[in-house]
């Protein structure tokens, strides 16, 4: 393959890099919104997360999807971000598929239509415990 490799872009404001594809994701709307993700620290060690983001311009319309592996956080210490327009939502997941039973945590994040621009929001992405086979059996449910 010959062709060079994709321009990466950086905010202006944080530093941070642009998953690919989050910028100007609604035709004639601006993005208004930097969503940064951070891994915690403790997760960073993961060989097999990552992390799914969505967004929905409309509740019928998944305007893109991508997966971020939690390995390209160690990567790049300045992080990653992801741009939006003031409107839809944005849903963060956590997935780490190597334990057994694996790990899954979802969030949803709702753009409010009257966001200012230059609105940033944080996601810190923390992996719930695993739980041992002993509390397994303890847990009544």
């Amino acid at each position: 393959m010959t062709d060079p490799a994709p321009q990466q872009f950086k905010s202006a404001s944080s530093g941070r890099l642009v998953v690919p594809g989050w910028m100007n994701l609604v035709s004639g709307q601006n993005d208004k919104v930097e969503i940064q993700l951070d891994v915690a620290k403790g997760d960073l060690s993961r060989t097999q997360a990552s992390l799914l983001i969505e967004y929905w311009a409309t509740p019928d319309d998944l305007t893109l999807q991508s997966v971020l592996p939690v390995r390209a956080f160690t990567a790049a210490p300045e992080s990653w971000c992801a741009f939006v327009p003031a409107q839809g939502r944005v849903l963060v997941r956590a997935i780490d598929p190597q334990p057994n039973p694996p790990v899954l945590a979802s969030h949803w994040i709702n753009v409010d239509p009257a966001t200012p621009a230059g609105t940033t929001v944080n996601v810190t992405v923390s992996f719930p415990a695993q739980t041992t086979p002993i509390q397994s059996l303890m847990n009544p449910n």
